[in-house]
């Protein structure tokens, strides 16, 4: 097997490309590190069967010149609310260009490609639990457009290719991924909070209501190796049924970590008050659930904090 990871330096990518190496697979990792970090790949560095390219998915050179390609995922785009509000435009064409460029390298291989989506397609919806049916609601002008638009790009190119050009797409939606290789200046909830906590800063809630289902990274990675080995192409919910407010997963780190202070301040713009998935298509078509808890998964986290060393403390975590 040959598996082609696009976005392979960040959180999931980094650790499919690492699940797969030990397995006895060879794996292209193309990443241009604006989010992704090559440390993250350290522990295969001497792995004869991973090669890193240095590229941007946006050209269609970085899949070029490829042989015996069997599989190709597609986990490029800043994911981080601070980063792609931050990078609106790459995000934007990271999941446009990219997207395309990723199902035609897809089609040229005749590679099954699994391409990730979000939660995030769901928007500011009020359905609750979210089943793949829902049509969300989101507004292409808000805070978080450039990151919610992309992923329905996303879904939008992948049926068209699937469709119209018989390319072996398979279409995930994962929701709220943690766990290791999540950095201190991540500013997504679980790695903001642990960095606050381990700096004995206070953590900072924008509302702290909401509820999140948090997804440990390496069930992630198990979700999308099922998907690889299905000819579905769904899309299906990637997502941990365990709800928790945001509140009680600060209070959560405070204990785990033993230091750090909790303060609720005024909720964000178009904060979604709830995110938990309906798992019963991914059940049906993958076999697939969640197995790691939140607690055992937050101690995983922070241990790893920990020991890379907690950096400098987040002043507020975005809630994703």
């Amino acid at each position: 097997m040959h598996t082609v990871i696009a976005g392979g330096a960040g959180l999931i990518g980094s650790h499919l490309a690492l699940t797969l190496l030990e397995q006895g697979h060879k794996v292209t990792v193309i990443d241009n590190f604006s989010t992704g970090h090559q440390a993250n790949l350290a522990a295969a560095s001497e792995d004869p069967a991973l090669w890193v390219r240095h590229g941007d998915v946006t050209h269609r050179s970085a899949f070029s010149g490829l042989s015996d390609v069997t599989a190709i995922v597609h986990l490029a785009c800043p994911a981080a609310p601070a980063m792609y509000q931050q990078m609106p435009v790459q995000t934007l064409r990271a999941g446009s260009v990219g997207t395309m460029n990723a199902l035609e390298a897809a089609a040229t291989y005749d590679a099954r490609i699994v391409l990730a989506s979000s939660s995030d397609v769901y928007g500011d919806t009020r359905e609750h639990p979210q089943a793949e049916t829902c049509r969300g609601a989101i507004d292409p002008l808000g805070p978080r457009s450039a990151y919610e638009v992309t992923k329905m790009f996303t879904e939008a190119a992948a049926v068209a290719y699937h469709r119209h050009h018989g390319v072996r797409a398979g279409v995930i939606r994962p929701f709220n991924v943690y766990g290791p290789h999540m950095w201190p200046g991540d500013s997504r909830v679980v790695p903001a909070f642990c960095a606050a906590a381990l700096s004995g800063q206070t953590l900072r809630l924008h509302g702290g209501k909401q509820t999140r289902s948090l997804l440990y990274v390496d069930d992630a990675v198990a979700a999308v190796r099922a998907m690889l080995e299905c000819d579905a192409f769904g899309p299906v919910n990637v997502g941990a049924t365990e709800e928790v407010s945001i509140r009680d997963l600060a209070e959560m780190v405070v204990r785990i970590v033993g230091a750090g202070e909790v303060e609720v301040v005024d909720g964000r713009e178009q904060d979604a008050p709830s995110r938990c998935p309906d798992m019963c298509r991914t059940h049906e078509l993958l076999g697939w659930k969640a197995k790691v808890s939140l607690a055992e998964g937050l101690g995983r986290t922070v241990e790893w904090m920990r020991a890379h060393g907690a950096g400098p403390a987040l002043a507020e975590a975005v809630c994703a």
